[in-house]
């Protein structure tokens, strides 16, 4: 079984989200569906199946943050010591070659992976397309709107 790899970061956000789950969501919906349950009849109770469903929802995700904790390979960017080059886990900073502007990156993995919080997937393409560089190296990658070009201007590791 391949282990996919996870950053400390991620494993501590999915811990976290599994503690409000277990400990608060959880225990929520039980109550609710108790309460819906006192109401009577089941069948046309919108509440109870609601409540329900909801159930169903975070039992669903609880399942899958813990296969993926379980299944994941926890890297830790800072102790990796890669001399400089955009490795799993750096904070690359690049610029545009095509418009000038700049944008800043984290390579993590595919289940932490968050574009808008500049957390980008390992096997997306221009992770892939960056890995092994260094900074002042330029690259290409083929993204859906085309052929883009960065120069990466740091690399950091967090």
């Amino acid at each position: 079984m391949q282990r996919a790899p996870m950053t400390k970061a991620g494993s501590e956000r999915l811990r976290a989200e599994l503690e409000q789950l277990k400990s608060v969501d959880r225990p929520r919906v039980i109550a609710a569906i108790a309460e819906a349950r006192a109401h009577g009849d089941l069948k046309e109770n919108a509440e109870y199946h609601a409540a329900r469903e909801q159930q169903g929802f975070i039992e669903g995700r609880i399942g899958q943050i813990e296969a993926a904790l379980s299944t994941a390979q926890i890297i830790d960017p800072a102790a990796l010591n890669p001399g400089g080059k955009v490795v799993f886990g750096a904070v690359v900073e690049l610029e545009d070659a095509d418009n000038g502007g700049s944008v800043t990156y984290q390579i993590v993995g595919d289940l932490e992976a968050d574009i808008k919080q500049g957390l980008i997937a390992v096997s997306s393409p221009i992770a892939r397309a960056m890995i092994g560089k260094s900074e002042g190296d330029s690259f290409g990658f083929n993204a859906p709107a085309g052929e883009r070009n960065y120069e990466i201007v740091a690399v950091k590791y967090a």
